[in-house]
């Protein structure tokens, strides 16, 4: 592939089948399949050029440009050279062209580097290193540990027994926990033999390229026989090998037809709301500029008619022209004269406010997180002032919320609570990086970076209390882990879920060290003894169960059932005997459920030997029945897993990332709605909303939308919007003034009493996303202040983004870190990526990116905020001092006989936007700030007026016109008549054109630059120096140019010859400049004194704060951490998932001994380099990767300082 690769793929009709013979490279091409190369950039070398002129020229205002430099090439019309307008213009184009090339040659790269991968293909019976573009569909691939997966592959055979491998798929759905796939009987028999593999011919029909992560269907024909294939036998690309160490796969998908780029959006051309509106009103001046320019040659038609004649003695007319051919040519004429209301320079301005405006944001070290060695970056340089205007935010949960660690935190044993730590006087302590840790040593198979504070619990263990030992047993009994050890000692365990994974290492730590299974034994060390149990059955969990239950026969033969699942389901299903206990548990997990802890309750009873074995039987025939089987084996399992006596509970904390509860309650208070869209299951999401503040007690009521039928979701929508707003009508949501552009209606907010919070699965979401149903949807969530869609695909990601682009007129920002958030990264309005633990997909598709959560807040309401700011008040002043600059030639024309004659000298007209006036409004634009960060964040209030467009609108740009409108008059009608039939001191006359110019143009300089005074908020020395320092340059240039050296040199060029000096030296010249001065800034300070006095901006009430506050010190800001402490959300490992019993129990999920291949979990056992654990207890990761463990100071409650503990042995 070349540096600007072409994307050759040609269209071919719609695929309906997907046929593949594998190892038949000839036959599988004469279907045109896509190649495995991947294409994201926009341009090529060819397409470049005429595709980037076209977006620019989509500007209408570069378009204009080009319009007038046609003109300005006509001799008849043109007073001002055709230069004038080609330089600025080449320019502009050049550095957009350049800023543009840049970011697609990045793109370019990136694409480059995956398709320039390696990996092992079969061709010609042997194995080659070939290029991953080189990969077609149908050849048989070889992975190895910790390998990419290459294409979407049908998995063949593996290094594993039965075919099992190990992948991590958190490119594509964001969950780090491992999954597990599993080959063909048929195909595995193949293993690594090369000459097997070169000869399998196997042919496959399945579906067309399509999104669908979740699901495939497909059939493989091999020796005569037919298979059936499903998701579990597919590896999607995106996904990454792990544990595992090789394997075999036939590629069925390759390059932008695999499911990871399908779920892909488009790269689309994103401009701001400034730029539309920009659009928007540079038609209007348009308009008015060809008004003007039809009144004055409408003017010229007249005069000429009436005047004209009796200049032709001296002005002859050329042949054949006549009055009306001469007003033809001046307006013309006169479009050039006054094209300065658009100048080009506005848009090199633009440009290098956003440029500047982007570094800040990657200089900002406050930004910067260490830990990863990640700055923030501007990945784009034209959304910056969209920033300041964001009303809905999107964000992922898991990797970009959550940092996907589990700790175990807390947990009631027999109505005891362990876990908080007390001092002397019974109140309870925070816990920090400094409070002293639980000392495991006695354990030698402990894990060294568990940490726990509580020494209760361990002495509890030592001391051998039987409730407790019974609590770890279970944990060390009832999960789906894998242990595998490589060396004595250092264990390594596998969990299908960090909160499997959590538990079972709380109990390692605790004594009860969970060594190895086999399909019909569980093998643990209690307290330094070596037991094994035999297990007999496993009661799997699934969604409605939720619970999971083992039935296990002790080395004393006494048979067990131990059972752990969300508390509510445990109780329904517990002996009466524990209803005490059950008060005081419910306690503990109501207290652990207010501070966002996962909860689980544990549970066991001891089992009859008889009655058990009449039950394996019932089981047994119950697991072969043809008919009803699932509802056979649930009455089953319900019929033994009741009379259970209560154990306790645990308490996990999904570790939020550091500062995300503070984010979302600082960005609620900007008026920024938040909406959650996971893949995670409803329980989770839920669970985390309350952790990060999402979802608060407080809130009136929180809708969950879960039916299965399009007339329930529908149902469901309008209770909820009924119980928010009970006489909110059908029809009444509509704005009917304003519509959003291809008749679609816009949707106006509309406000309830109270704060809702909605909650819909990815079942109803689908159905509410229907047509017929999504504005139903939409006012519904629109109404919430926090919605969570929970079980999203990466596709209803993007068109729940895209749903509130279309009807809502607000802007949107999206924020994740995985592939799976790349379609709603490109969608909306802003894309952010975190460049966290997911890879860098969601980074490479985004406009901004950062490390951390919490840096959102900052992007928001500081850049964003100051860059919308300066934006607006650049675009309010530009267009005063350029309306200004050019009414004033208005009014000359009917002075001059309407000929197009320029007020001001050439030079000044050249020099006006370029030297004298361009570093003041820079310096404003890129200095300038109304308050200083750390009030932006005691103020978050601030941010709303940049959603509301109040600061640059079209009622304000119609302000900006009157203004300068009056200026004008001011500057030319004081001029004129300070300066007809003057003469200066000496008796000479000065009341010549040259030097009434000299004085206007005077005048106007100070106008404008007091004007930017007064637009100014915040002085620093370089604005300073820019505003004294162009007018410096003004004198300085005009009194050069001015002079008899340059008009000696070029005459032409410089005739304006001493005019200078001639009037600058008189008193009334001054004593004008200073009238006019004081005239057309009085009315903007009367205005702005009675708007202070009347109805103050939120803007003005906190800079008068700041104001009153500068003699003292501002204090710090405190950032609390609230607490929950009413109701409880609780459920299961919630990101477990249904059928790992019966992979446990077939011996299918069992892996060789030790073995020699790398891991990507971490290992256990030994402390991991360059760890410094700093948490409450070490968190789980179940891929290894270093964990975040760190918890932020926090401000201890009343409720912690004083509670006292009734336990006297504490």
């Amino acid at each position: 592939m070349s540096f600007f690769g072409l994307d050759c793929v040609r269209k071919k009709e719609r695929e309906v089948e997907r046929k593949i013979r594998a190892n038949d490279r000839e036959y599988n091409l004469s279907f045109k399949y896509a190649a495995n190369a991947i294409n994201t950039s926009k341009y090529n070398v060819f397409t470049f050029l005429p595709l980037n002129l076209f977006e620019q020229f989509q500007r209408i205002a570069n378009a204009y440009f080009l319009f007038l430099l046609v003109l300005q090439v006509i001799p008849q019309i043109s007073s001002l050279s055709w230069f004038t307008t080609v330089v600025p213009l080449v320019l502009v184009l050049s550095v957009t062209a350049i800023k543009d090339a840049s970011d697609d040659i990045n793109r370019h790269r990136s694409d480059n580097q995956v398709n320039n991968r390696k990996v092992q293909v079969l061709i010609d019976r042997k194995l080659r290193s070939e290029k991953w573009m080189d990969v077609q569909v149908g050849d048989i691939i070889k992975l190895e540990n910790n390998q990419f997966v290459t294409a979407d592959l049908l998995l063949l055979s593996s290094s594993e027994p039965l075919n099992l491998i190990y992948i991590e798929t958190a490119e594509l759905d964001g969950e780090t926990n491992l999954k597990v796939r599993q080959a063909l009987p048929v195909t595995g028999e193949l293993g690594d033999d090369v000459e097997k593999l070169a000869d399998f011919n196997g042919e496959v029909y399945c579906e067309p390229p399509n999104n669908r992560l979740d699901r495939f269907t497909g059939t493989l024909t091999y020796a005569g026989q037919k298979y059936s294939l499903d998701n579990e036998k597919i590896l999607l690309r995106g996904c990454t090998l792990r544990n595992t160490e090789w394997c075999f796969g036939l590629v069925l998908f390759g390059g932008p037809e695999t499911k990871l780029m399908q779920n892909c959006g488009k790269t689309t051309f994103k401009r701001t709301s400034v730029d539309r509106l920009m659009n928007v009103l540079v038609l209007c001046i348009f308009g008015f500029l060809a008004f003007m320019c039809t009144i004055l040659a409408i003017g010229n038609c007249f005069w000429e008619l009436n005047e004209g004649s009796e200049f032709t003695a001296f002005l002859p007319r050329q042949d054949g022209n006549n009055a009306a051919f001469s007003a033809f040519l001046t307006f013309w004429s006169y479009v050039i004269i006054l094209n300065t209301v658009v100048p080009i320079s506005l848009y090199v301005s633009v440009e290098i406010i956003r440029l500047g405006n982007s570094f800040y944001i990657e200089w900002d070290r406050k930004m910067y997180y260490p830990r990863n060695d990640t700055p923030a970056e501007a990945r784009t340089t034209t959304l910056n002032e969209e920033l300041g205007q964001i009303k809905y935010i999107f964000s992922d949960k898991t990797g970009t919320l959550t940092q996907n660690i589990m700790t175990f935190n807390k947990c009631s044993i027999n109505g005891k609570s362990y876990g908080d730590v007390y001092d002397y006087m019974g109140q309870r302590l925070e816990i920090t990086e400094h409070t002293d840790k639980v000392d495991f040593s006695f354990n030698p198979l402990a894990d060294p970076r568990f940490m726990f504070h509580d020494h209760a619990l361990v002495e509890a263990v030592k001391l051998g209390n039987t409730e407790v030992h019974a609590f770890f047993r279970l944990l060390a009994l009832c999960h789906t882990v894998m242990a595998e050890e490589k060396t004595e000692g250092e264990l390594l365990y596998q969990a299908q879920s960090p909160d499997e994974g959590a538990l079972v290492t709380a109990a390692r730590n605790f004594g009860f060290v969970f060594r190895s299974r086999t399909p019909d034994s569980v093998s643990i060390m209690e307290m330094g003894q070596q037991r094994s149990y035999e297990l007999l059955a496993i009661l799997d969990f699934n969604n409605v169960r939720k619970r999971m239950s083992v039935i296990v026969r002790s080395p004393e033969g006494k048979l067990s059932l131990y059972c752990k699942g969300a508390d509510t389901i445990i109780y329904e299903r517990l002996h009466q005997s524990c209803s005490k206990l059950m008060e005081v548990t419910t306690e503990h997990l109501n207290e652990f459920a207010g501070e966002g802890l996962r909860t689980l309750a544990l549970a066991y009873k001891d089992l009859d030997e008889d009655y058990f074995s009449q039950w394996k039987q019932r089981h047994h025939e119950a697991s072969t029945a043809l008919d009803d089987r699932e509802s056979k084996m649930d009455q089953l399992y319900e019929e033994i897993e009741k009379d259970l006596l209560l154990l306790g509970a645990t308490a996990i904390e999904d570790k939020l990332q550091d500062g995300v509860p503070h984010t979302i309650e600082q960005l609620s208070k900007a008026d920024i709605k938040i909406w959650v869209l996971t893949g995670d299951k409803q329980e989770t999401a839920e669970n985390i909303g309350y952790s990060c503040n999402l979802l608060r007690e407080e809130m009136n009521d929180v809708f969950v939308i879960s039916a299965n039928s399009p007339e329930d979701v529908r149902q469901e929508l309008r209770n909820a919007r009924t119980s928010m707003k009970p006489d909110a009508a059908e029809e009444s949501a509509f704005l009917q003034e304003r519509i959003l552009g291809k008749g679609v209606k816009a949707i106006r907010d509309e406000v309830v009493n109270g704060e809702y919070g909605l909650v819909i699965n990815g079942h109803s979401l689908a159905y509410a996303l229907e047509r017929s149903m999504e504005l139903e949807f939409l006012r519904t969530a629109c109404m919430c202040k926090a919605v969570i869609c929970c079980r999203v695909t990466p596709l209803q990601k993007a068109q729940v983004v895209e749903l509130v682009k279309k009807y809502k007129q607000a802007v949107t920002l999206a924020i994740g870190d995985g592939a799976n958030d790349v379609s709603m990264i490109k969608v909306a309005h802003i894309g952010v990526g975190i460049s966290g633990q997911e890879g860098m997909q969601a980074v490479l598709s985004s406009d901004y990116s950062f490390a951390q959560f919490r840096f959102l807040e900052r992007l928001l309401l500081v850049h964003g905020r100051w860059s919308y700011l300066r934006m607006c008040k650049f675009l309010r002043y530009f267009f005063y001092k350029n309306f200004t600059f050019t009414f004033v030639h208005f009014w000359y024309a009917f002075f001059c006989g309407f000929s197009a004659q320029t007020v001001y000298d050439e030079w000044f007209i050249t020099l006006y936007n370029l030297m004298y006036t361009a570093l003041p409004v820079l310096g404003m634009s890129l200095f300038d700030q109304d308050v200083n960060d750390v009030w932006s964040f005691q103020h978050p209030q601030l941010y709303i007026p940049g959603q509301l467009n109040l600061y640059f609108s079209k009622k304000a740009f119609f302000k900006c016109a009157l203004h300068s409108c009056y200026s004008s008059l001011v500057l030319f009608f004081i001029p004129y008549a300070a300066i007809h039939s003057t003469v200066r001191d000496d008796g000479k006359d000065v009341a010549d054109y040259q030097s009434f110019a000299l004085l206007t143009q005077t005048c106007l300089l100070f106008a404008v630059t007091i004007q930017l005074g007064l637009e100014m908020s915040y002085w620093t020395a370089v604005n300073t120096f820019f505003v004294l320092g162009s007018l410096v340059m003004y004198f300085a240039v005009t009194l050069t140019m001015y002079s008899n050296g340059m008009f000696l040199i070029l005459p032409s060029a410089f005739p304006f010859i001493g005019t200078a000096r001639n009037s600058l030296n008189q008193p009334n010249v001054w004593l004008t400049i200073l009238l006019t001065s004081i005239l057309c800034v009085l009315p903007v300070v009367t205005y702005r004194f009675l708007l202070i006095q009347l109805c103050p901006t939120i803007n003005e009430k906190v800079m008068f704060k700041v104001r009153q506050a500068k003699a003292t010190p501002l204090p710090p800001p405190r950032r609390t951490r609230i607490r929950r402490t009413s109701s409880r959300r609780s459920g299961y490992a919630f990101s477990h998932a249904q059928g790992y019993g019966d992979l446990v129990t077939s011996g299918r999920f069992l892996r060789r001994p030790a073995g020699s291949r790398s891991s990507g979990f971490t290992h256990t056992g030994r402390p991991t380099m360059g760890f410094s654990p700093m948490g409450r207890s070490a968190g789980y990761s179940p891929t290894g990767r270093p964990q975040n463990v760190k918890v932020q100071d926090v401000e201890v409650t009343s409720l912690q300082m004083y509670r006292t503990i009734t336990d006297a042995t504490l």
